[in-house]
């Protein structure tokens, strides 16, 4: 199959061409098709397996066959994270250079004078983060009156984040007849009944089983001292020579401590997390691509949003209390099918957390000890989940727990075939 079989047109073609995509990811083939047919679509698919072409190509397809509505809204993006929404603006940019449609996105964390700006000139497809969409639009500076396709993208993530009245609030600002499109790394319960409430008689697409890893990814889980986890860690890195690593961490604190050991150790590293403004985020993800800087430590709340390609080395320095953010975690390696080592650094606290992924991914890990690292004795069948956090999926937002849904509106989900085989974040297959 290639993308022209998909039915989209030469400008399109020669922009991913000029991409370097060869041939469509599985949920890029199975999506695209169904989009263009106008139909509603619940999409899972593991982060890095091309999910966001697989809506932003068939939109753009639909968006220049149209008559020419500028300066409304026609297509909203909602997605949860400053970085991911800059990615995905990247992406359409780049698939629309040879078209004629106007893209803007829209976060928090800086000033909203130039947004407003871009806004005013017109656009046809607006990426946005919730809270700064809501707040514009309070304003008055946003019609979402003529959206004709709405994406609600990480779906899973924007539950985890709190964002379901957000949600509920910005459907009520767009018209009721519109294409609706839900993408999601993971495919729980919450997400279905999120879907509910919204969809209408959606293709049910799944590219790869829900809450599975990418085959590619050499996943590696080290039981630790806890007090040994930094030196370790400068271990691998300085004997590997390792240029480019991606270390997460449960918190803000525990990012910027690691950021001060690893520089201490010259070990060029900088933290990205929620205390840090979007220009100190945009400038440490930038020179991390670049090679200027070998550590980026950061937290979940931006994982969704680090898209790099090739990316060999992520490290759990601390194991998520959130099962599902592991898989999105790990994924940000292993992109395109590429090589990828992910490596879990787990102290005697953190082995019910590993039990749960075990279960989420439905897995078992062989644990390894290293000698001189080693952690205080204890018998794993003695583990027991930490006090307050029981459960899978430890401290999950209150919001999640009641995604959208309408009484006695039951939804048909037409499925499609699965498939292990994944593409890139953004676009196909490179050869």
């Amino acid at each position: 199959m290639t993308f022209k079989d998909l039915g989209l047109s030469a400008p399109i073609l020669k922009a991913i061409e000029k991409k370097g995509y060869i041939e469509p990811s599985p949920i890029q083939g199975k999506a695209i098709p169904q989009v263009l047919k106008g139909k509603d679509v619940l999409a899972s698919a593991q982060t890095g397996t091309g999910k966001t072409a697989g809506f932003v190509l068939p939109i753009l397809e639909k968006l220049i066959k149209q008559e020419f509505k500028r300066p409304v809204v026609r297509a909203l993006i909602l997605t949860p994270t400053r970085e991911l929404a800059a990615q995905i603006q990247q992406n359409i940019k780049e698939y629309s250079e040879f078209v004629n449609i106007r893209n803007v996105v829209i976060y928090g964390g800086v000033n909203q004078k130039p947004q407003v700006s871009a806004l005013r000139s017109g656009v046809d497809i607006l990426v946005a983060t919730p809270g700064r969409l809501i707040d514009l639009n309070n304003q008055g500076h946003i019609n979402l009156k003529k959206v004709e396709m709405f994406v609600l993208d990480e779906a899973d993530r924007m539950l985890d984040m709190g964002f379901l009245r957000d949600i509920q609030r910005i459907m009520t600002l767009l018209p009721e007849r519109r294409q609706n499109l839900l993408f999601s790394a993971t495919f729980s319960k919450d997400i279905k009944k999120l879907a509910n409430g919204f969809l209408d008689n959606p293709i049910l697409v799944e590219a790869t089983p829900e809450n599975t890893t990418v085959e590619v990814i050499k996943q590696r889980v080290i039981r630790m001292d806890k007090p040994r986890k930094t030196a370790y860690t400068i271990k691998m890195i300085e004997e590997g020579d390792w240029q480019q690593v991606l270390i997460f961490t449960r918190t803000k604190h525990g990012a910027n401590k690691l950021c001060q050991k690893l520089n201490n150790k010259k070990i060029t590293a900088m933290a990205i997390h929620g205390n840090k403004s979007q220009n100190q985020r945009t400038k440490a993800l930038a020179q991390f691509k670049k090679g200027e800087v070998r550590v980026l430590v950061a937290t979940d709340i931006a994982a969704r949003g680090i898209d790099i390609p090739l990316l060999p080395h992520v490290i759990n320095y601390e194991i998520p209390n959130i099962s599902e953010d592991y898989v999105h975690r790990i994924g940000r390696t292993g992109r395109a099918g590429a090589n990828g080592v992910a490596i879990s650094l787990v102290d005697n606290d953190e082995l019910a957390y590993i039990r749960d992924i075990e279960k989420l991914t439905k897995q078992k890990f062989d644990k390894e000890i290293i000698e001189g690292y080693e952690p205080p004795h204890i018998d794993e069948k003695d583990i027991k989940a930490p006090k307050g956090n029981p459960g899978q999926n430890r401290n999950r937002n209150r919001n999640s727990r009641n995604p959208i849904s309408k009484p006695g509106n039951k939804k048909h989900y037409h499925n499609s075939k699965n498939s292990k085989k994944g593409g890139n974040r953004g676009g196909g297959n490179k050869r």
